[in-house]
């Protein structure tokens, strides 16, 4: 398979139009698939209780895509620890894109009981609501931190380890409850472990910012760069675009043996700390001449952080025609202009 996959995929549900429900729909990621569905003409639900989602992200989607377009859109400002509220958002729904859920793993250490709360009762609520609906597909968001302490590089599927923080168990429980819902009720759906996705709309504010946003911001600020560790920490960098891909991909497959597996969706490389900070450093020099960003400062070891994230993405290739369009420099050079935008 090749790139044409994803072609055709984008050019079938421009000739046939379905309902989608995207929970997190205000999210980072949420907000891309909500831009990229409209755009295909989609009638898409979206589920946020803005906890974590911004509806600046929901604006910012309204003004790229016409304004029929936008008319497709339902937003329900609602819990997936609710019940009710999951099989609301469900109802009516052909595929479920489920992006909902409390992200980093040092939150989920400060604390576990809200990690459990939202990702796992919410996962199995809208897991519920799904299956209740008679979903074509239920699409969902896992993480390359399942991996734990496995040493093996790159990550293959099916050789995980053990867990290194509560936010990895919530993620490994997913997978171990979409499993059990496609043996015993034959219920379709698909994991997609995400590693290190970035890219525009991203938040760089919080306690919880990821790595880019944060050192982007605190660059063009003047700011100290703080690396946790040596800097040999690596990471496998993954443009959201890609991640937009892999899930039009999982939801449409018609390769029977897709169902109930996950897929590693990352660009299949490993970039270090220290060649991030590097490659962003170049790029906003160019941007900026007089800019002047000092080296970084490096601290202790984050606990529950692994210590190297490199995926084999062959299995994502072969049978859901996944194929990436960005290498982390060009998805850091095409995410570059937003980061800087959030400055004026």
């Amino acid at each position: 398979m090749t790139m044409t996959e994803y072609k055709r995929v984008r050019q079938e549900l421009k000739s046939n139009p379905q309902t989608w429900l995207i929970t997190g729909v205000a999210g980072f990621i949420g907000s891309n698939l909500l831009q990229t569905l409209l755009s295909l003409d989609q009638e898409v639900i979206g589920l946020d209780n803005l906890a974590v989602g911004h509806r600046r992200n929901l604006d910012a989607v309204r003004r790229l895509i016409t304004t029929v377009q936008w008319k497709k859109f339902r937003f329900i400002e609602g819990d997936i620890c609710d019940l009710n509220t999951c099989y609301r958002a469900c109802d009516g729904a052909d595929y479920v894109l489920h992006h909902a859920a409390l992200g980093s793993v040092p939150r989920s250490i400060e604390d576990p009981l809200a990690a459990n709360r939202n990702n796992i009762d919410g996962f199995l609520n809208v897991l519920v609501a799904a299956r209740a609906a008679n979903v074509k597909r239920f699409v969902y968001a896992t993480s390359s931190s399942v991996y734990g302490d496995n040493p093996e590089l790159p990550k293959v599927e099916h050789n995980v380890g053990r867990p290194l923080s509560p936010y990895a168990v919530t993620k490994l429980t997913n997978e171990i409850y979409a499993e059990v819902f496609a043996t015993t009720y034959g219920f379709e759906s698909i994991g997609l472990r995400y590693f290190n996705i970035f890219g525009q709309r991203q938040d760089p504010a919080g306690d919880y910012a990821a790595v880019i946003p944060r050192w982007i911001t605190a660059m063009i600020n003047n700011q100290p760069i703080v690396i946790n560790g040596d800097g040999e920490t690596t990471r496998d960098f993954c443009y959201v675009d890609n991640a937009v891909q892999a899930n039009l991909l999982a939801a449409l497959v018609s390769n029977a043996a897709a169902n109930g597996e996950v897929y590693n969706v990352a660009v299949g490389d490993q970039t270090s700390l220290n060649q991030l900070f590097s490659h962003l450093r170049e790029l906003l020099t160019k941007k900026f001449p007089n800019l002047n960003i000092e080296n970084p400062i490096y601290g202790d070891f984050r606990a529950g952080d692994l210590r190297r994230s490199f995926a084999d993405i062959r299995k994502a290739q072969s049978i859901l025609g996944y194929l990436p369009t960005h290498s982390v420099t060009k998805g850091l050079s095409d995410a570059i202009d937003w980061y800087i935008s959030l400055q004026s």
